[in-house]
C-alpha cells in the first residue's frame, strides 16, 4: 500500500500563509461501497483512515523509510499572490474601469 506526503492546502477559513504541516495518507486499497439499505458509502480498508501529521518532509519520509511504507512526496505548489492595497481600487489607470 503506498502512501502519499504532502503538504496539506489551507482551508478557506485560513487567512494566513502559515502551512508547516506534512501529512502522510495510506492511499486506499480498494474502492469504497455503497450500501445498499441506507446509501452509506463504506470501506473495509482500515488504512484510510490514518493520517500522519510530521513537522517536516524529512521526518515524514524517514518513518516511512523505517516502517517499509512505499511512498511518494508531492511538493506544494507555489503560491502566485499580487498584492494590492484598497487605493489602488481608486486609481485612474485602473486595468478593468469601474462598471457604475
Amino acid at each position: 500500500m503506498t502512501a502519499r506526503i504532502y503538504q496539506p492546502a489551507r482551508s478557506a477559513m485560513q487567512s494566513g500563509q502559515g502551512k508547516d504541516k506534512w501529512m502522510l495518507e495510506y492511499e486506499p486499497e480498494k474502492p469504497r461501497e455503497i450500501e445498499p439499505l441506507m446509501g452509506w458509502t463504506s470501506s473495509a480498508d482500515m488504512k484510510s483512515q490514518v493520517k500522519l501529521h510530521f513537522d517536516t518532509k524529512e521526518e515524514a519520509i524517514a518513518y516511512a523509510e523505517r516502517n517499509g511504507v512505499p511512498y511518494r512526496v508531492e511538493e506544494p505548489k507555489p503560491v502566485a499572490r499580487k498584492i494590492l492595497s484598497y487605493s489602488d481600487n481608486f486609481s485612474p489607470n485602473r486595468v478593468v474601469p469601474w462598471s457604475h
